[in-house]
């Protein structure tokens, strides 16, 4: 093997240590936030994301982006959550083709009572996770991050 299928080797090995944290953490979460308030992970995710927006709303296409999912995948999404009375849609009022997703109040206390259950989790299935050789520098990292800086209002 040459200089270069090294570090293409090192890439793909670094790639398969961070899936393997990935589907550690998901799964925890995924089992906890079930339990706790019946919901997926992908479905926390919207609602949080939704929650950290000035107005408590974004457009269809930012919740795609938020979510890492398809304009499809986030429609049926939308569709399930507003069924369930956890969020809104409205139309644009500068574009009517336009669509925001908006929070209820519904929504916004499932969130509450289910942001400790993914905090608690997180912070355990990081602590895991850190036990394991493999996995330890990724969580190193992730504690390295800066703290994200409060959206301007």
């Amino acid at each position: 093997m040459g200089i270069e299928d090294d570090a293409v080797e090192v890439r793909a090995q670094g790639w398969r240590t961070l899936a393997s944290l990935h589907a550690l953490i998901e799964i925890e979460l995924e089992r906890a936030l079930q339990d706790a308030a019946e919901l997926s992970v992908v479905e926390f995710t919207v609602l949080d994301a939704l929650s950290r927006q000035h107005g408590w709303h974004m457009r269809m296409q930012q919740l795609a982006g938020a979510a890492a999912l398809s304009s499809s995948a986030t429609t049926r999404l939308v569709n399930r959550l507003e069924d369930r009375g956890l969020l809104t849609r409205i139309l644009c009022a500068d574009d009517r083709r336009g669509i925001y997703t908006e929070l209820t109040d519904a929504g916004q206390t499932l969130l509450g009572s289910a942001r400790p259950v993914y905090d608690e989790t997180l912070a355990a299935a990081l602590a895991a996770a850190e036990q394991k050789p493999e996995l330890a520098p990724l969580v190193d990292a992730l504690h390295r991050l800066p703290d994200p800086q409060p959206a301007a209002v």
